[in-house]
């Protein structure tokens, strides 16, 4: 009798587990169900949330479902992160994240237990370079006029980042401390918004973010590109040498990206759905033409790629950061 229960009771198991298979299986297969919300974890007006809107209105045109995007700043994209990593794992919520909540987070340890593994990675869309603009009348012609004048009067130059400890932030510390040039570090929140409105207000000498999230003040002429932190020049802003060629002793090249995620456990055949909409919309001359526009550099990486170079990219900077630490000039 105890036998024939346990192998009924097996039996129901089974079936239960097949039933539950089968309905994933109907499930992944139906997907979308519904309309899909993109995070994107900064204010709107920023570059981010540009480049995210655009991609993803190009996407939407040939996937089954709406997709929109929200913006929920606050914390260094934690918050955003946050709602992310709450989200059910079915492929209905995804995140534009950039390099905040790849390095930034997880090495100031924000979000307590977060580590990438409580997301899946869909594919990298862009890489940015930091680089420092300046009001159309400021005097500094180029990053070496600009060092020359930071020494001449410590502290006299005011630099927009976007948050203490955050990229820009760590960019300057950097510049600092390869030149020996001291400047007065003025943060604002993780939007590229505000530090327009301080440049062009007057609040600031000079900023640090990507071109592409001034590029109306540049091409407005209302500001002006001085030196970008790559080795490579950028076809969209030609007339902003990349550090290598303003200052080839200079050896900082820093940045940001965009790249999308989905929580983690969202089934592969979600993610690839989601990484070949995307790519399509990328690869799409509309996109293509407008990144050029506005100065951003297409960069990419499918799921599998893109994991391992944030893997790879995380490790390189902690290693950095922990330096500047026993040096001294950063504060975890």
């Amino acid at each position: 009798m105890q036998f024939k229960k346990a192998l009924s009771l097996k039996k129901t198991l089974l079936g239960m587990a097949c039933f539950a298979m089968l309905g994933a299986s109907f499930a992944h297969a139906d997907y979308p169900r519904r309309d899909v919300r993109v995070i994107v974890p900064a204010a709107a007006g920023g570059g981010t949330d540009a480049i995210v809107r655009k991609i993803t209105n190009i996407a939407e045109d040939d996937f089954p479902a709406s997709m929109y995007v929200e913006n929920v700043s606050g914390g260094m994209t934690a918050t955003g992160l946050l709602q992310l990593m709450n989200a059910r794992p079915d492929g209905h919520t995804i995140a534009a994240i950039t390099y905040d909540s790849i390095i930034t987070i997880p090495w100031k340890q924000m979000l307590p237990g977060f580590t990438m593994d409580k997301m899946r990675m869909i594919a990298r869309i862009t890489q940015e370079a930091d680089a420092i603009t300046v009001a159309a009348d400021a005097p500094y012609q180029n990053l070496d006029d600009l060092i020359a004048a930071a020494k001449k009067a410590p502290g006299s130059i005011r630099f927009g980042i976007q948050n203490m400890g955050a990229r820009t932030h760590l960019t300057l510390l950097q510049l600092q401390d390869l030149t020996g040039a001291e400047f007065k570090i003025v943060s604002y929140d993780n939007s590229a918004a505000t530090q327009k409105e301080a440049l062009l207000n007057g609040e600031v000498d000079a900023v640090v973010t990507s071109l592409g999230d001034l590029a109306p003040l540049i091409e407005s002429g209302q500001a002006r590109g001085l030196v970008e932190f790559s080795d490579t020049q950028n076809e969209g802003f030609p007339n902003v040498p990349p550090v290598t060629a303003s200052n080839p002793d200079i050896d900082l090249q820093m940045g940001s990206f965009i790249t999308l995620v989905a929580p983690a456990r969202t089934p592969d055949e979600v993610i690839e759905k989601l990484e070949a909409t995307y790519h399509a919309a990328y690869d799409s001359d509309e996109f293509q033409q407008w990144l050029k526009k506005i100065g951003v550099t297409p960069a990419w990486l499918g799921s599998d790629e893109v994991t391992q170079w944030s893997k790879t990219t995380q490790k390189q900077l902690f290693s950095t950061m922990d330096e500047l630490v026993e040096k001294g000039v950063l504060e975890r």
